[in-house]
């Protein structure tokens, strides 16, 4: 028999519930190299991980094309260059009309408004299937329910580039498109949070998904660059190369992602029981494997099975533990999801006005092109992942999560004022103040929708039931979704009074996103304080 303690073990072909492409990698290695040794877990854990970086980055990657298009379906004709058929007829504007370069039906004075329409039926649609996403991810294969996510998604934003091509301009078909691909693409965060919190426990879990979150803004980099790539060239093609790739990842999610380590019997190894340190009611800290207090020290070697979906906080429950699906009101009862969903509404709010906007706000306070202030947009999503991986090593570090997001919204509000300020006087002015922006509104954002989730969906109030990551993450996500789709309408329709405008309502939803945390906050300082106070004695 192989060592367990070791770690490393032959790969096997013995995984009959596993992935087909796992299965054949298995067999392949189990032919050519029969005595080749592996960290299995450790293998799997990397595999996990990088398979639901590349799946959500590619969501992200879908959603941003129409920001970058929206500076081309509508805009200033005069400063346009005629296409060769027009110049060689001797014509100088086609047919006499001033909007012809732009698409129909966004050609008409109110394009703003049918602009935010687009992101509206996208993220409406987005917010109120997310909560029944969560409830039927709790319930299915993650696998299966990721990967034809994936190709849902991509085919979608593949019909969007479609119209284009076939040349057509009804409002209904895109409104339609946007809606169904805002409904898909629900299928991939409460999966791939839900996957990641099985494969990996609680130490240095906001510094893992801190790192781990930067798919959100690298999604958006690539779909920027993406889009920006096509843009003046064949805007059709901004929709059509992102949404091939999203098929085509959907299809290796089907082949590789193991979705849960008991397939690949892994669980032993991801629920150690050996170390690791679990808090106590009061907010002490026991050391698991030390040399602690007695009356501290909570015994792991229950008849509870201790994994990865143990509680956080508060103490284990011994009795035997319930694996039914927690329902929505249920999940709702759980302490700070309240108040950590409606904090991501306003935080959301501010991040994907940011994200359809931006690069219509620099083309019209610069004098950048269109392909150049997408460019410079990506900017925002660079510091999104500098943020994201500050919040998540702060709150690891002094385990205050709700305290990390209020320090950070605090000084978000300040730097969008300045960035609305004089971000347009220079370049360089520019791009610093973005990148702080990106730094300070993407941090709560992100350390909110993964590190926060995973812990709440694993709290101590639901007795080790492990069956409630995906459906309080969906919630959290889908109240934050809400807000999503509010903030990009809103914008369009204040857009048109003036972008500074935009700005202050903005700052003014991170403020009240600020507010919104100051109970959890309270609850953490005296936390905080109690366990100094128990160290000094």
């Amino acid at each position: 028999m192989l060592l367990f303690r070791s770690g490393r073990r032959i790969m096997s072909t013995s995984y009959p519930d596993a992935p087909l492409g796992i299965r054949i990698v298995s067999a392949i290695s189990g032919k050519l190299c029969p005595r080749w040794q592996i960290n299995r877990l450790l293998w799997f854990k990397c595999s996990v991980l990088t398979l639901t970086y590349l799946a959500y980055m590619c969501y992200h990657m879908t959603r941003k094309p129409i920001s970058v298009v929206k500076s081309v379906l509508h805009r200033n004709c005069s400063g346009v260059q005629l296409p060769p058929e027009f110049i060689n007829n001797g014509d100088d504007v086609p047919g006499g009309d001033s909007t012809w370069c732009d698409y129909p039906p966004f050609d008409g004075p109110d394009s703003a408004a049918l602009l935010g329409t687009l992101d509206s039926s996208f993220l409406f649609s987005y917010a109120i299937a997310m909560f029944f996403s969560g409830f039927i991810a709790e319930r299915v294969s993650l696998r299966y329910f990721l990967a034809l996510g994936m190709l849902f998604s991509g085919i979608f934003c593949y019909l969007f580039g479609v119209a284009k091509v076939y040349d057509v301009h009804s409002l209904m078909y895109f409104v339609f498109v946007q809606a169904m691909a805002g409904m898909f693409q629900t299928t991939g965060w409460p999966s791939v949070v839900t996957i990641v919190s099985r494969w990996f426990g609680k130490a240095k879990r906001g510094l893992i998904f801190g790192i781990w979150n930067s798919h959100t803004s690298i999604g958006n980099i690539l779909g920027s660059l993406i889009a920006a790539h096509y843009v003046e060239r064949d805007w059709s093609m901004s929709f059509i190369v992102p949404g091939f790739l999203m098929g085509v990842f959907g299809f290796v999610m089907f082949l590789f992602l193991v979705d849960r380590p008991e397939i690949v019997d892994c669980q032993e190894k991801v629920g150690d029981r050996r170390a690791g340190y679990r808090r106590l009611d009061d907010g002490r800290t026991a050391d698991v494997g030390g040399n602690s207090d007695p009356e501290d020290l909570i015994d792991t070697r229950s008849e509870q099975d201790v994994d990865e979906r143990t509680p956080i906080i508060g103490s284990i429950n011994r009795e035997p533990v319930e694996d039914d699906a927690i329902g929505f009101l249920g999940a709702i009862k759980i302490p700070g999801v309240i108040e950590f969903s409606l904090c991501l509404f306003f935080s959301k709010l501010v991040s994907y006005t940011f994200l359809y906007w931006l690069p219509l706000y620099i083309q019209a306070s610069t004098t950048l092109s269109a392909e150049l202030s997408a460019d410079l947009s990506t900017l925002f999503d660079i510091g999104g992942i500098v943020g994201a991986i500050a919040a998540g090593l702060l709150s690891d570090y002094t385990g205050m999560s709700a305290t990390t997001c209020t320090v950070m919204l605090a000084l978000a509000a300040p730097s969008l004022l300045l960035y609305q300020q004089w971000g347009a006087l220079s370049l360089s002015f520019n791009i610093c103040l973005l990148f702080v922006a990106g730094v300070l509104v993407n941090g709560p954002y992100a350390l909110i929708t993964t590190s926060v989730s995973a812990e709440l969906g694993q709290h101590s109030s639901l007795n080790g039931n492990g069956k409630a990551l995906a459906t309080v993450t969906a919630i959290i996500d889908g109240t934050g979704s809400i807000g999503a789709a509010v903030g990009p309408l809103v914008a369009g329709l204040v857009s048109s009074s003036g972008w500074q405008n935009v700005f202050y309502m903005l700052i003014a939803s991170d403020i009240l996103a600020l507010l919104l945390l100051l109970r959890p906050v309270s609850k953490e300082l005296k936390r905080r304080s109690r366990r100094r106070n128990v160290r000094i004695e």
